[in-house]
């Protein structure tokens, strides 16, 4: 293996262990409850992906070719702007399980997943551009840097859904309790982990 071929390698690696942060593996684990369809998760976390890896790319240009200074308070509101996410996407859920019954949802479209995986990206895009700066030499070698990051974060994000969605598979699982209980208890973590959040960077 070449050193170039290693450190794209060791760059995509980063990304794809970035999507297992708990922050992800909460929103991801909410969004997949509901469906009933592994195939249909993959596709969420794919559309994550996309989302986290697109904003992350967008802001890096900026900074890289722009040459503008990172201003890490910044990303500190951006993170609380996560937590307010993680709280609505947990209300929404509980009142989906509790009012809705846990239905599944069978449709194909994928613009929540890609809008709080763009959420995410804002929020820890600060912390992947001063990687880039530190890693590279340059801000061609920096944006290079984001997209094999991107890439890794994306096929990160969707084997976590697929594994996540096992649960709420009714080829796996035709128990309804279990999966009403499980969705409950991702619910309830998004709120946590939210409200969490939100403490920790305002206070």
């Amino acid at each position: 293996m070449t050193d170039l071929t290693f450190i794209a390698f060791s760059t995509a690696m980063v990304g794809f262990l970035h999507a297992f942060e708990a922050d992800h593996i909460v929103a991801v684990s909410n969004l997949v409850t509901r469906r009933s369809s592994t195939k249909l998760a993959i596709k969420d976390g794919a559309f994550w992906g996309l989302g986290h890896s697109s904003i992350i790319l967008i802001v890096g240009l900026i900074f890289l070719l722009g040459k503008f200074l990172l201003d890490e308070t910044l990303f500190g509101y951006f993170e609380v702007i996560v937590g307010l996410m993680l709280i609505i996407l947990g209300i929404i859920r509980l009142r989906k399980v509790i009012i809705d019954n846990n239905s599944p949802t069978h449709h194909h479209d994928h613009k929540v997943a890609y809008g709080v995986g763009a959420v995410h990206g804002l929020a820890g895009s600060g912390a992947v551009i001063i990687a880039a700066l530190s890693e590279t030499k340059s801000p061609n070698e920096g944006i290079i840097y984001l997209i094999l990051f991107g890439i890794g974060s994306i096929l990160g994000m969707m084997l976590a859904a697929g594994v996540f969605s096992l649960p709420f598979s009714t080829f796996f699982l035709k128990n309804k309790n279990i999966t009403k209980a499980l969705s409950l208890l991702s619910a309830l973590l998004c709120i946590g982990l939210g409200s969490f959040i939100i403490y920790e960077n305002l206070i």
